[in-house]
């Protein structure tokens, strides 16, 4: 799992929505987050995993984002630290 920048948001927020195949940077899944234009989903570029790619979401390998999609519903409390 990778973060994005340090601007990525701090604290406590809640899956709001859920997308299957988004396109484009957001892999196969994107679960939103109550912070507008922030989530959690997968990627089109592996490679940025364990970088600070993103402009602030939480992105995932494909497989992981796909492992987990339908483990977490909306209403799901996502807590992001520091690290």
């Amino acid at each position: 799992m990778s973060f994005g920048k340090p601007s990525t948001p701090l604290g406590n927020f809640r899956i709001i929505n859920r997308a299957v195949n988004p396109g484009g940077p957001f892999g196969v899944r994107w679960m939103g987050l109550n912070k507008p234009g922030y989530g959690i989903h997968g990627t089109n570029n592996p490679a940025s995993i364990g970088t600070r790619a993103s402009h602030g979401c939480i992105r995932m390998y494909n497989k992981d984002v796909l492992e987990i999609f339908n483990k977490v519903p909306i209403g799901t409390p996502v807590q992001i630290i520091s690290q």
